[in-house]
């Protein structure tokens, strides 16, 4: 749905709150799918391009492989207000985030494997200001060198990446950033804030092929999340 341009009947996802000036790359996916339907015209869906960009950028960027499930058809339309409430604000504590993910069928485990995504990619100023000026629970000298590209006021767009340790490789340090304090969003650290995920963190932290394993599994279970089939979609 969130490939899809706003048009007469509905108002598309690209402008949902968590989406705007955040998710890119739109013009990856649609020269994938050009090239591909000219190889086979009308057989995979941009669902399931979605499906294995994700996995081989994760293999492209030092990850482990996994066995991506196809068949998904496309979506018809997009829902601006489903993005703007059933995607979980950086703000979140851990019992919202334990919750948004419980309603999608997602584990506690599940959510601290697929938080591990955030080895890769990066935050706009405007969802980590208020940790970083305002939370006692951050490494001071972390909250020091992201102030720089994060003023207090202005630069709400200003990028800073989420894993300042390895910010273009797949790998733990994610998760030894959070044990450092060192969680760019508000919702990063409080999977290691005296919770119940501490000690998957601290597991992640020491072991990353359990971190590999379980974020491969999770990745599977969340591309299971009702996808069309049969006759939906298109």
């Amino acid at each position: 749905s969130i490939l899809l341009d706003d048009n007469s009947t509905f108002t598309g996802e690209k402008t949902a709150l968590p989406n705007a000036n955040s998710v890119r790359g739109f013009d990856v996916i649609d020269t994938i799918k050009t090239q591909v339907e000219a190889a086979c015209s009308g057989v995979v869906s941009c669902a399931d391009i979605l499906a294995i960009v994700a996995r081989d950028s994760v293999v492209q960027l030092g990850g482990r492989t996994w066995t991506v499930l196809l068949g998904r058809r496309d979506s018809t339309t997009a829902s601006l207000s489903a993005a703007n409430n059933n995607i979980p604000s950086p703000a979140s504590n851990l019992s919202a985030l334990i919750s948004s993910f419980t309603a999608h069928g997602l584990s506690t485990k599940d959510l601290v494997a697929l938080s591990g995504g955030h080895t890769i990619g990066q935050a706009r100023c405007t969802t980590f200001r208020a940790r970083i000026y305002n939370e006692s629970n951050i490494d001071t000298s972390f909250a020091t060198s992201v102030k720089s590209s994060c003023p207090s006021a202005g630069g709400d767009n200003t990028l800073s990446p989420l894993d300042l340790a390895t910010p273009t490789t797949f790998d733990n340090k994610y998760y030894t950033d959070l044990g450092n304090r060192k969680g760019l969003l508000h919702s990063d650290q409080q999977l290691f804030s005296g919770g119940s995920t501490n000690s998957q963190v601290t597991t992640y932290s020491a072991n990353q092929n359990t971190f590999f394993t379980d974020f491969a599994a999770a990745m599977v279970k969340m591309g299971n999340i009702s996808p069309l089939t049969g006759t939906s979609g298109q």
